[in-house]
């Protein structure tokens, strides 16, 4: 795909900056690896990769309300307590 923009001179490129990555999972294979190393950094890292609701939060879309309002609603879970811990730090 990104041969045929190039040859019609659309190609558009835009350079990933320091801690962005780009995860190809158009196959079973890189579906796998990207699973795995998103779970890498989680895990590691004790964030989560590509979390709407805390990006939201941080970008001001959202204010402490929503994000306790989702939070408290998913509280049964470790991705709901998640969201309720980004408001105590």
């Amino acid at each position: 795909m990104n041969n045929e923009y190039l040859a019609r001179g659309e190609l558009k490129v835009e350079l990933l900056g320091r801690g962005m990555a780009w995860l190809d999972t158009g196959s079973p294979v890189g579906l796998l690896k990207a699973a795995e190393f998103v779970e890498a950094i989680q895990s590691r890292q004790g964030l989560y990769v590509a979390c709407i609701e805390e990006i939201a939060w941080r970008r001001g879309f959202i204010g402490d309300e929503g994000l306790r309002a989702v939070g408290d609603e998913l509280s049964m879970t470790e991705y709901g307590r998640y969201l309720l811990s980004l408001l105590e730090g």
